[in-house]
């Protein structure tokens, strides 16, 4: 009988074939309707209301009868829309991006290795491999299969899982009564057992694609910040249309009342509505938050929900798997206990593995599966290939009978093996050695012997693995549960899995941002112990075993876990109390998690993290975080990431703030004074937009983390993004920058200056003030001279845009009277100059202030 889950026996494609067919057949994919083109991306520009007042402009300027003015903003309508078509497919690259890596993968053999790949990458008459927790990636017919059910609610409705057959055995099928499938259907999940599959249709040929339920793959909420900016903005909205509506009122009525006046006062209304709507929010976050997911995914971390991104900076438990996350997840056998005798694998001397211990070895392979996929097991088998010379030891030629799995009230499990010819039967069984002590019935002084040996073992960092053979049965009369067979117990297996070499400096660094760390794992205390030491874990002496939190009330569980780090001898369905626990004693918890019993505490945790590598599609689904390379050291660089882009989505919406103040101020204050002409006209708000847009976007965007990122504890969960001391910072840097720019107007007109000479000094000395305001915004604690340190490549190609195109406006006759310049000298460019950079000088100031007060030197309660 083939053994489904030996790929020596399963036929399997060559990579050059693989590609061949791929290329012949297409992706395995449905289409998807949330990616945009260029056109759509336009269409939406279109419908900004930054776009409308711009056609207004348009328009009201070609009824004052100055089409020059009307076409210039035509042509800055287009730059603008270039510039945002630009942003956005950047960002529509990035969203691709992190689709491409969050699609369905597949498990498949290829040139003779099993092989995870993206499922978009089958095509029909691919092999599949399919365990239990995987999401099927395309309809196939059943080759092979041990107890596979798969849950088709998708595109059934039925929540009761179908189980399935192999094709081979279809003519049960038409049996009365018979239920059982031979096929199983893309989109849909398996819920039991494994199963060896044959892809009969991809993509649009599927069930799903044909009745167009496509899967979501990176889901599109609004997070937390998106619905406050969004709040923010429509009331923004309306207080700049009930100004626009005043300015328009009140400039008609105080310069005349005429025909010619209204039409000035519109132009003034809507140049205030301009000055005053802040449309740069929303494109912040969602470029900041795309981007910051595309640059989180560069470190070997996908994000499956953007939330979780605002919630990194905040998190404060981290709770940690111990195998695969800290270790490496490769075991080497280290040592064997039999009949009182130790083999220490380690030894020099040990060359060859002694009689005794042959059957220990030999019954820990018959309990793992042929082709493993377990470290466990592959250490076994390792040492079976290398140790056991009788090939009859390795039973190649016997098939599996049955399975008694693993339960959360039996930590073993156990295989029946059948001889080729059917008559023979064999019975292993491994797991806790408590567990299979148990099977065994052992006396109770030998029981707490084989005990205490097995933590003396986990005293040295080894998983401890209990092995033993069960006496034969009758073929066909195969018991309900294990405990019904007999077994004598044969020995233990000490296996180590060193730790990652990037961990304690990650654990840390995690403690230096504030961030607790607790493992959980389900070896022996006394292991969890030795590895904790080794990763430099605080507390390893205060452990909470699974056992003790079973018998805990959740008061007692929640005051347990405030002091203890490690928790041992866990199963995956104890994750969600030990979740809960930690959430009601107010922690922002992250969860690690690779099962499907792990889905619950994943979906529970603030922060749900799975393991990539060998994760369930369950738990991939489950989690906001999936981990590509299941490496701890990881998480630590995607918390570092998420605090990085939480400071610098505060430090674009401060610059925002910041701005506008002086630009509404400039835009609203000349209405009130009826010999005062407009001082800051739409062509010039439109010009200062150029520069405010890919400040906002590339500039801040691209910013590095500050050196103090991992030092400072977690950002309080409740901190709002337009927090009132931050906000009141931003406002007054503007105030400070409006004080100026709209003194330098006053001192030239007093002086004897024109009104365009006037205008040309306050405009140059505002985008000088404007550059300033950018560069002190790049951080609220280091001064302007210590970030150019820091590379930022957008940033000198936003300042070198801005200063030629200053110079041209001040200095080309035609711009000049487009924008109602008149030319200016160099002691006029040097006054410019040093009032636009003395707005920002107080805050460089109170930055040294602080700085000297304090190394972390951040205003505490308005930090980025």
């Amino acid at each position: 009988m083939l053994n489904p889950f030996d790929i020596h026996q399963i036929p399997g494609l060559t990579q050059t074939e693989a590609a061949r067919r791929l290329a012949e057949e297409g992706f395995n994919e449905l289409p998807s309707s949330r990616r945009r083109n260029s056109l759509a991306i336009a269409l939406e520009v279109i419908r900004e209301p930054m776009f409308l007042l711009l056609v207004a402009c348009g328009v009201v300027y070609l009824f004052l009868g100055e089409p020059k003015e009307a076409l210039m903003l035509l042509g800055f309508v287009f730059v603008i829309m270039g510039i945002t078509i630009v942003q956005e497919r950047r960002t529509e690259r990035a969203l691709d991006a992190l689709r491409d890596l969050s699609s369905p993968r597949a498990l498949v053999i290829r040139d003779g290795q099993q092989q995870r790949i993206a499922g978009r990458l089958l095509f029909r008459r691919s092999r599949i491999i399919l365990t239990e927790g995987d999401r099927v990636p395309a309809d196939a017919i059943l080759r092979h299969c041990v107890n596979l059910s798969a849950d088709e609610s998708l595109l059934t409705g039925e929540s009761v899982p179908v189980r399935k057959v192999a094709a081979a055995e279809a003519q049960e099928l038409a049996k009365p009564g018979g239920d059982d499938l031979p096929a199983v259907f893309s989109g849909t999940l398996v819920t039991q057992g494994q199963g060896v599959a044959e892809v009969m249709a991809t993509g649009l040929r599927t069930e799903i694609g044909k009745i167009g339920k496509a899967l979501q793959t990176l889901e599109p909420e609004q997070t937390l910040l998106q619905k406050e900016t969004g709040r923010l903005v429509r009331t923004m909205a309306l207080v700049g249309l009930s100004l626009c509506v005043m300015v328009v009122v009140l400039y008609g009525l105080t310069r005349g009342n005429t025909a010619l006046s209204w039409k000035q006062g519109l132009l003034a209304g809507i140049a205030t509505a301009m000055a005053t709507l802040p449309e740069e929010f929303p494109a912040v976050l969602t470029i900041f938050l795309a981007l910051g997911a595309w640059r989180i995914s560069q470190k070997r971390v996908l994000t499956r929900r953007v939330p979780v991104i605002e919630t990194l900076g905040a998190a404060t438990v981290l709770c940690v798997d111990k195998t695969g996350t800290l270790t490496q997840n490769r075991m080497s056998i280290s040592k064997l206990v039999a009949d009182g005798k130790v083999f220490d694998a380690n030894d020099p001397r040990s060359t060859s593995l002694p009689e005794e211990f042959h059957r220990l070895v030999e019954f820990g392979i018959l309990a793992s599966k042929k082709d493993p996929f377990d470290p466990m097991e592959k250490a076994l088998r390792e040492l079976g290939t290398r140790h056991l010379a009788r090939t009859e030891h390795l039973h190649e030629n016997w098939s599996l009978a049955h399975e008694y799995p693993l339960s959360p009230e039996l930590l073993a499990l156990s295989h029946v093996w059948k001889s080729p010819d059917g008559r023979a039967i064999m019975i292993a069984s491994k797991g806790a050695p408590e567990a299979v002590v148990d099977l065994c019935h052992l006396e109770e002084a030998r029981r707490q012997k084989l005990l205490q040996r097995a933590n003396e073992m986990a005293g040295e960092g080894l998983r401890v693995l209990g092995v033993a053979r069960g006496h034969p049965v009758a073929p066909g009369t195969l018991p309900q549960t294990q405990h019904d067979f007999e077994f004598t117990f044969l020995g233990l297996v000490g296996l180590a899995d060193p730790i990652r070499p990037s961990v304690p400096g990650a654990i840390q660094e995690c403690y230096s941002a504030g961030i607790r760390v607790v493992m959980i794992t389900g070896d022996y205390p006394a292991t969890a112990q030795s590895i904790g030491r080794q990763i430099g874990l605080r507390s390893v002496d205060e452990i909470v075993t699974g056992p003790e939190l079973d018998r805990m009330d959740d008061e007692q569980l929640r005051q347990r876990l405030t002091a203890a780090n490690i928790i041992a001898r866990v199963v995956p369905e104890q994750k969600l109390r030990i979740v809960n626990a930690l959430k009601a004693a107010g922690a922002i918890v992250a969860m690690t998690g690779d099962g499907v019993n792990d889905a619950p505490a994943l979906k529970a945790a603030h922060i749900g993290i799975a393991m990539g590598g060998r994760g369930t599609d369950v738990a991939r689904e489950a989690a906001g975080l999936v981990l590509l390379d299941d490496d701890f050291s990881s998480i630590v660089q995607a918390a570092r990431l998420g605090r990085r882009i939480f400071d610098n989505i505060k430090k674009a919406i401060s610059y925002i703030f910041a701005i506008h103040v002086p630009i509404a101020g400039l835009s609203l204050i000349p209405v009130f004074f009826a010999d005062w002409p407009l001082i800051l006209l739409p062509v010039h708000i439109v010009f200062l937009e150029l520069i405010i847009d890919p400040s906002c976007t590339l500039i801040f965007e691209a910013e590095g983390a500050e050196p103090n990122t991992m030092t400072r504890p977690p950002r309080d969960p409740r901190e709002r993004l337009f927090g009132l001391r931050s906000v009141s910072l931003s406002l007054l840097q503007g105030a400070s920058v409006l004080g100026i720019v709209l003194a330098v107007f006053l001192v030239a007109r007093y002086l004897g200056h024109s009104e365009n000479n006037a205008r040309a000094l306050m405009f140059a000395a505002l985008v000088v003030a404007n550059l300033a305001l950018i560069l002190t915004n790049r951080s609220w604690f280091r001064t302007i001279a210590a970030t150019f340190r820091e590379p930022n490549a957008a940033l000198w190609w936003v300042i070198g845009g801005a200063v030629v195109f200053l110079g041209l406006v001040l200095s080309v006759p035609v711009l000049q009277n487009l924008f109602h310049f008149a030319p200016l000298n160099g002691l006029d460019l040097a006054l410019c100059l040093l009032a636009g950079a003395a707005s920002i000088l107080w805050f460089e100031i109170l930055k040294l202030v602080r700085g000297a007060r304090a190394p972390q030197g951040i205003i505490k309660a308005a930090r980025p």
